[in-house]
């Protein structure tokens, strides 16, 4: 935990802001006292990735294969 008086957080607060790692926080204070917090928010956690779940998303429109000719040098 960082301490900051108020007037160098008003001058500081977009660089104090984009300094803040995940979890750490930063205390403002006026005079003797805590005036402000900022604090970073954790980042959320990712969900799993889920077989399956992009089904019925693609589309295939035709069966062409004409088009595979620009990747023959690249295939099997």
């Amino acid at each position: 935990m960082t301490r900051i008086p108020l007037t160098e957080a008003q001058l500081r607060l977009p660089e104090l802001i984009a300094s803040l790692q995940p979890g750490e926080e930063v205390q403002i204070f006026s005079g003797d006292r805590t005036v402000a917090r900022l604090i970073a928010e954790l980042q959320p956690a990712r969900k799993p990735r889920q077989p399956g779940s992009a089904i019925d998303t693609l589309t295939i429109v035709s069966e062409d294969e004409t088009h595979l000719k620009d990747f023959r040098d690249y295939m099997p």
